[in-house]
């Protein structure tokens, strides 16, 4: 099982990834006609909320410990599949 410290790094290591990705993502969005920069900026700006919260449970499990751990991992990785696949899926658009 991993351990709490290892996790926590890396969550921390991939929120610094999807944050240069959603990023380079928007840097693409200039490019494209109005009406879908409106819809990507959206989309766009719902990964960003998505990100502050994962980034949000990092700090929580930071503080975590014992059985609350746990519980805030479980959350986390609640958080995480819905983030990752959402840039997954906005990445897919612009392909």
């Amino acid at each position: 099982m991993e351990t709490k410290d290892a996790y926590r790094q890396r969550l921390k290591t991939q929120l610094k990834e999807w944050s240069a990705q959603i990023d380079l993502l928007a840097a693409k969005a200039e490019n494209v006609g109005a009406d879908v920069k409106i819809k990507y900026t959206r989309e766009l700006d719902k990964l960003r909320a998505k990100l502050r919260e994962a980034t949000e449970k990092v700090k929580e499990l930071e503080e975590a410990s014992g059985d609350a751990w746990g519980e805030v991992k479980e959350t986390a990785d609640k958080v995480w599949d819905d983030l990752k696949t959402g840039v997954a899926s906005v990445a897919s658009k612009f392909k």
